[in-house]
């Protein structure tokens, strides 16, 4: 075969191909169209197509905002353990409601509190922060400054809880966090007792529970606080816990699930805190100005302190109770 014989078969070939294109296209092309059926379809080809491309930048910003639910965008106005003060201010009239009408919140001893950084310790009173709030909420009313108030891992995990609770002032509860807010001048709400507390059965309200091994007291002489011990009572009958269910809680990451007067059985509503009668009584601060030097690594001092300490919140409790009138005030 000759050289010049091969491009005239390449463009045969190409001819070839292109050729079956078409009959390929033709083939599959639909059947045609009726008289009547031509218009209809003629005008869905001329209808404007939507662009699926123009979702992409709306389903981004779903995808961003979803991914930081309950965050802030201007985190300069957050402090280094997310407190959002402008949080703290549109939540303030919801919390006065609460605090003056609801609860009817009546409190005893905040006149005699030191200056500066405190570490409060109290009585846990319930799953629920509402303990916390309160007694920040008061200490904010008296002096100013509004303390933050720990909260237990469990709840601090939870979807969406913990950029919702840092902005209103909880931590986690930890001997460092604790530890960090006093050494930099804010006052920290602590509840010793820990989960023990807060899932105690209602017929044994009011009975504060063994605090864990000196813990308040190791921080308190660490962060040079004045140890205040406080007594709340009304929080635990806003959410009576008749019964733990613990089957169905692992399921969602939660120790228990509490059963109560109104929680399963009223769904949602039933996790709204009942119209309890309160009362927080601030002690003396604790004494520990003559310890002596080597008093942090004398675990035997620091366990009989905290039993000392629980005696105290103990007697305020005691104290508030004979004072209220009666669960509904």
């Amino acid at each position: 075969m000759s050289e010049s014989a091969t491009p005239a078969r390449d463009a045969e070939l190409r001819e070839a191909l292109a050729g079956l294109r078409r009959e390929i296209r033709s083939r599959f092309a639909s059947e045609p169209e009726t008289a009547s059926a031509a218009p209809s379809r003629q005008r869905r080809a001329d209808a404007p197509r939507f662009d699926l491309s123009r979702l992409e930048k709306p389903l981004r910003s779903i995808r961003q905002r979803a991914a930081t639910l309950g965050m802030r965008e201007h985190a300069h106005e957050t402090d280094d353990f997310g407190m959002d003060p402008e949080a703290v201010e549109a939540l303030r009239p919801w919390l006065d409601r609460l605090y003056d009408r609801y609860w009817r919140v009546e409190v005893e001893g905040l006149e005699a509190l030191p200056e500066g950084p405190l570490l409060l310790v109290a009585n846990r009173s319930g799953l629920l922060p509402w303990d916390g709030l309160m007694i920040a909420h008061a200490v904010e009313r008296a002096r100013g400054a509004r303390p933050r108030f720990a909260v237990a891992d469990w709840l601090m995990a939870q979807p969406f809880a913990q950029p919702r609770l840092a902005r209103i002032g909880a931590v986690r509860a930890c001997p460092e966090n604790a530890l960090r807010l006093l050494r930099s001048g804010r006052s920290v709400v602590a509840f010793p007792e820990g989960a023990r507390g807060a899932t105690k059965p209602f017929r044994e309200r009011y009975r504060v529970q063994r605090f864990g091994r000196g813990g308040a007291v190791r921080v308190a002489l660490e962060g040079g606080a004045p140890l205040v011990p406080v007594g709340v009572v009304g929080a635990e009958e806003a959410h009576p816990i008749l019964y733990k269910a613990t089957g169905p809680a692992r399921a969602l990451g939660l120790p228990f699930l509490p059963v109560t007067p109104s929680f399963p059985w009223f769904g949602p509503l039933g996790a709204l805190p009942l119209p309890t009668k309160w009362r927080i009584h601030f002690g003396e601060p604790f004494a520990l100005g003559q310890l002596r030097p080597d008093a942090l690594g004398d675990e035997l001092l620091l366990s009989r302190l905290s039993d000392e300490l629980r005696v105290c919140v103990q007697e305020l409790v005691d104290e508030a109770l004979r004072a209220r009138p009666s669960v509904w005030g």
